[in-house]
Parts: structure tokens; C-alpha cells; sequence
């Protein structure tokens, strides 16, 4: 395949549902999306949503990478998306969106070349799985009528923000678990919101509550401290802000442990290539595996749903992003249904470009 031309068309999306995490507010969604055509007539699209607090790509850095990118990139040929992999990094190696975006525009164009769902070009071995859905910091009253809303709309596994007030996190996750009962799944996401010292409480008061993980609730320059809490409490503890690329994972999986598990972002990690690559760390060390988004367009949440599909160390979706978009420049791409996530019987990632 030759790519032949790349178009980009940036976009900023209010949310229909503005959101709070430990450290700062979101009410709209900065996305730009990617489209490669090739020889022949075919195209693959992409998509990024940078996250400067987490990786430090703004924006306007991420734009500036791709339309690099767009005057290099044009007469380069492959047979694999795979193999540009390394050029991608090397290239623009502060710009992990702008990455994920390229990277998973080449594999739907690879998938549609051939004719086939790219989770089926990499080898599936998931069919369906649930999608946990996120309540942000929210008072008690809210939070409870969201969760109310969510179990109604058939999502089965939901996930809190937590890390501003323990307190109040501690009363509401308690809440949640005596409205939900214990059929729904129950995460909750610190952020890196906790001191260690808050954490050893945060876990002894939510003990019974059957939390299904605690999503990063140190910063990365505290993590040493989980590694000294009992292996049941580790087991709990999901990295997010503390693991970024197949390197990372590595550091991470090594013992004493400090996580039980890895979530995987596109935007984080630089597109499907490099999240297959922490996979694999992952599968080897025994480390479960959680897939989960920014604010983005249903182009990047089914790139990370092929990838996940195609791990055996999947073991949970938080792939939300695009529901509460108040609108988004392409459609397709996955189905929901009850709560459950599943690819669709398409070529390449199963997206079509609107507008």
C-alpha cells in the first residue's frame, strides 16, 4: 500500500455531560481526526484526543505533528501498519496522539485493503465484553441518580472518580455498592488524587466493598509505597498515569509489583503498535489488562476495541468516551448493547468519516 495523501480536520466538541477528575474539569473535547488515502481510492481514518496533564501534548502540538507528518508521510509504502511503527516514534516522539491517530488510520486502511476487521487481521480472541461507564466527582445526590440512570440504560460495571475528598469517596462508593448491589461492577479512579498514606485508608474502608480495581491513585513519584502493601491490596491497583509505553510496563512488571494491572490508552501509549507491544508485556508477566479512552471521536474507541479483542490479557473495556460527544465526525465503529461492547462485521476498524 502507498499512502498517497493525508487530510486532517480538527474539531472542539462540547460534552452534553461536563465532568470533574481530582486535578482539573472538562467540559469539551479537542479531537482532530485523520484520514490517509491510498492508491487505488482507499482511506483509513484516525483519530486524537492529546491529554497535556497526562503526557504533555497539547493540542495545538498535536495539530502541529500532524501536519508534519502529512508533508513526509505521503509516498511511504507498507505492506503491515506495523512497520511504521518505529518511523512514527522517531519522527514525533513528543506526540503521542498524533501518533495514535497515524498509526490507527493505517491499520483501518490495512484492514480495508484486505477486506477484513482488523481484530481479525491480528488474531481475536474476545467477542464481547462490558464497557464500564464513569461518574466524575460528583456530590451524593448526583452520584447516585447518574448511577441510577447508567443501570437503567443496561451498563453493568461502573466506574467513580475518587482522590478529591476521601470522606466523601469513601460515602459514596458505600452508597453505590447498597444501591447497586453486588451483581454491578464498581471501580473507582484516583487520578493520582492520594497521598500513600491515604491510600492504606482509602483500601482498609472500601475493603468490603468488592471493588474491582483502584484505577492510579498515587502520582508516579509515589508508587514506590504500593509496593510494600500486602499482595491482595497490589492486585487491586491499576496503572494508568504511571504507564505510557511498552518500556514503562516492563519497569512495572518487575517484582516487587506495585500493580495488578495496566490500563492501555491510545492516546497515551502512540496507537495500536505500541498498546499490542504492552500487551505482551502484560500477558507474559500475568498482568491483567484494562482498555480505556480520553474524550474521543467512536474512530479511536474502536481502534482500542480491536486492539483489546485481540489480547488474551483483557480483562476489562472503559471505553466511554464518545458517548457523552455532543456530536463527532464519524460514526460506526462498535456496538452497544446492554452495556456490552462488540466489533462490528466490517473492514478495517468499521468507521466512516461524517461531514
Amino acid at each position: 500500500m502507498n499512502v498517497r495523501a493525508i487530510e486532517l480536520l480538527p474539531a472542539a466538541i462540547p460534552l452534553v455531560r461536563p465532568y470533574a477528575v481530582a486535578s482539573h474539569a472538562v467540559d469539551t473535547a479537542h479531537l482532530v481526526r485523520v484520514r490517509i488515502a491510498a492508491d487505488g481510492g482507499a482511506f483509513g481514518l484516525g483519530a486524537a484526543t492529546p491529554e497535556p496533564v497526562v503526557t504533555g501534548e497539547t493540542f495545538a502540538a498535536c495539530c502541529e505533528a500532524l501536519r508534519d507528518a502529512a508533508a513526509w508521510l505521503p509516498g511511504t509504502t507498507f505492506a503491515d501498519p506495523r512497520e511504521l511503527a518505529s518511523v512514527l516514534r522517531e519522527r514525533l516522539p513528543h506526540a503521542p496522539g498524533a501518533r495514535a491517530a497515524l498509526d490507527m488510520a493505517l491499520f483501518d486502511l490495512w484492514g480495508k485493503v484486505a477486506g477484513r476487521p482488523v481484530v481479525d487481521l491480528l488474531g481475536r480472541v474476545h467477542d464481547m465484553l462490558p464497557t464500564s461507564i464513569t461518574i466524575g466527582l460528583r456530590d451524593l445526590g448526583t452520584t447516585l441518580a447518574e448511577a441510577r440512570e447508567y443501570r437503567a440504560r443496561g451498563f453493568r460495571v461502573i466506574k467513580v472518580k475518587v482522590g478529591h475528598d476521601l470522606d466523601l469517596d469513601v460515602e459514596r462508593l458505600s452508597r453505590l455498592r447498597d444501591l447497586l448491589g453486588p451483581s454491578i461492577g464498581l471501580l473507582a479512579d484516583g487520578n493520582v488524587g492520594y497521598t500513600p498514606e491515604q491510600l492504606v485508608l482509602f483500601l482498609r474502608l472500601t475493603r468490603t466493598l468488592d471493588l474491582w480495581l483502584v484505577e492510579q491513585p498515587l502520582p508516579r513519584s509515589a508508587i514506590a509505597a504500593q509496593r510494600a502493601l500486602p499482595a491482595s491490596d497490589v492486585r487491586l491497583l491499576c496503572a494508568d498515569e504511571s504507564v505510557h509505553d511498552a518500556a514503562e510496563a516492563r519497569t512495572l512488571a518487575a517484582e516487587p509489583r506495585a500493580f495488578g494491572a495496566f490500563n492501555i490508552k491510545l492516546m497515551k501509549c502512540g496507537g495500536i503498535t505500541e498498546a499490542l507491544a504492552i500487551a505482551n508485556v502484560a500477558a507474559t508477566a500475568g498482568i491483567h489488562l484494562m482498555w480505556g479512552c480520553m474524550d474521543e471521536s467512536v474512530v479511536g474507541i474502536a481502534a482500542a476495541l480491536h486492539a483489546a479483542f485481540a489480547c488474551p490479557a483483557t480483562r476489562w473495556l472503559d471505553l466511554d468516551g464518545s458517548f457523552d460527544l455532543s456530536r463527532d465526525f464519524a460514526d460506526g465503529g462498535f456496538a452497544l448493547a446492554d452495556g456490552m461492547l462488540r466489533t462490528l462485521d466490517r473492514p478495517g476498524l468499521g468507521v466512516q468519516p461524517l461531514g
